[in-house]
């Protein structure tokens, strides 16, 4: 072996995936149990189609933040208590589309954490006095957010993107604190939490008895319709400006509706994304941080719903210098679409794409949600081959045509806060 001379270097071309066991609750509500844990550690994951278009007011938002407030017989600091005592940790997450509620734990104790769980989710009691310490809590929250350019630029933003449909347009009003009763929280938590479980996750090394177990709770709560999602969405074009008195930073939201991985242009379109500003060297990151020095941190993503999608840059940028911020994304989205991306360029974020890829299949939490993001589309594990196969492939003269359908400056919706 010759130690002067560095091994050759070959681009991977395909990943060996591990996807999990999938078991029925009912025929079209799945559970995903990955067993191939090589440690005592363990998580569930219960999806509800309980999301905040499914309320105009607000609702979801509510019932989702008070899932553990407490039942008939157990206040919500018992609950919390009994977690703890098992070394669970709990999370809870709300989306447009759906709400989604993790627990973190050691194997041995998850069946008994599953129990505390469901007892607390199926059996919420929406006690008065949870309920107005908890409105209290989030009005109080809300005030400080709407203090915030980044939050005025973010919810606004999200009104003029789906502007097309008002499910996906709703954000917290102060009059949806006023209108909230406890009728409607329990008629909301009935429908979409006591009927609306959509899929559930474990990922640990537990015996097919204890799985089986927690099928059979599920069975109850687990929907037997399909929930309508948006099959598209379009976005009002143009500019809109928040005026925020005496703030010193301006935030800046661009970006247009798009599609999800169902799209023949989703996975070509990724590779132009992490050129644009999906990485720390992208374009956005080199001229609006590192050259102009306008702001410590830019970046673009492309986001996913059941059946579309959308794009966007984000940023916060001093204000006196806003404008010109806005006039260089516009002249980096401008480049993509004028000039050939250099295979030098072309290559780093191949290399760098390929590396995210792998570190996203590290292991089996991160590989169990790759294959979730997946389904969610109707796809499976081998997506991601066909990803690395468009990254390797995809040419400087396939970015520009997509930067030319996609990255028009007259399709965008702008906002700004500040």
């Amino acid at each position: 072996m010759d130690r002067t001379q560095a091994p050759s270097l070959s681009a991977i071309t395909e990943i060996e995936f591990v996807a999990p066991k999938v078991r029925a609750i009912n025929d079209r509500v799945n559970l995903y149990h990955m067993p191939h844990v090589p440690n005592d550690t363990a998580r569930f994951d219960l999806y509800f189609n309980a999301g905040k278009i499914r309320n105009q007011e607000s609702l979801a938002s509510f019932v989702s933040g008070l899932l553990f407030s407490g039942t008939k017989d157990k206040t919500s600091v018992e609950i919390n208590s009994a977690i703890n005592r098992l070394g669970g940790f709990l999370d809870t997450g709300l989306s447009a589309e759906s709400a989604v509620i993790s627990m973190y734990c050691l194997k041995e104790h998850l069946p008994a954490l599953f129990e505390i769980l469901f007892d607390a989710i199926t059996n919420v009691s929406f006690r008065e006095d949870e309920v107005s310490d908890f409105l209290k809590d989030r009005k109080q929250k809300l005030q400080i957010s709407r203090e915030k350019v980044s939050y005025l630029a973010q919810s606004n933003f999200q009104v003029e993107l789906f502007a097309s449909d008002e499910r996906y347009m709703t954000i917290l009003q102060d009059e949806h604190f006023a209108s909230v009763t406890q009728e409607g929280l329990k008629q909301f938590h009935e429908e979409f939490i006591l009927k609306g479980l959509d899929r559930m996750i474990v990922v640990g090394d537990l015996p097919n008895d204890q799985i089986d177990a927690i099928i059979e709770k599920s069975k109850g709560i687990a929907s037997n319709g399909d929930a309508s999602f948006a099959e598209t969405l379009e976005n009002r074009i143009g500019s809109k400006h928040i005026e925020k008195e005496g703030a010193l930073q301006s935030a800046i939201r661009v970006g247009r509706t798009l599609f999800n991985k169902n799209h023949p242009d989703y996975l070509d379109f990724l590779v132009l994304n992490t050129i644009l500003g999906d990485y720390f060297g992208s374009r956005l990151m080199s001229n609006i941080r590192e050259d102009k020095g306008y702001t410590y941190g830019i970046g673009s993503m492309v986001a996913e719903f059941n059946k579309t999608g959308y794009f966007l840059i984000a940023t916060e940028v001093g204000k006196d210098v806003r404008e010109n911020a806005l006039t260089e994304i516009s002249n980096e989205l401008d480049r993509l679409r004028n000039e050939l991306v250099s295979e030098n360029e072309l290559d780093l974020v191949r290399n760098y794409m390929r590396g995210q890829l792998l570190k996203s299949a590290d292991g089996p939490y991160a590989m169990t949600d790759l294959y979730l993001s997946a389904i969610l589309q109707g796809k499976d594990l081998e997506f991601y081959n066909e990803a690395l196969k468009a990254i390797n492939e995809i040419t400087p003269e396939r970015i520009q045509e997509l930067a030319q359908k996609y990255l028009q400056w007259e399709q965008m919706t702008i906002v700004t806060a500040g």
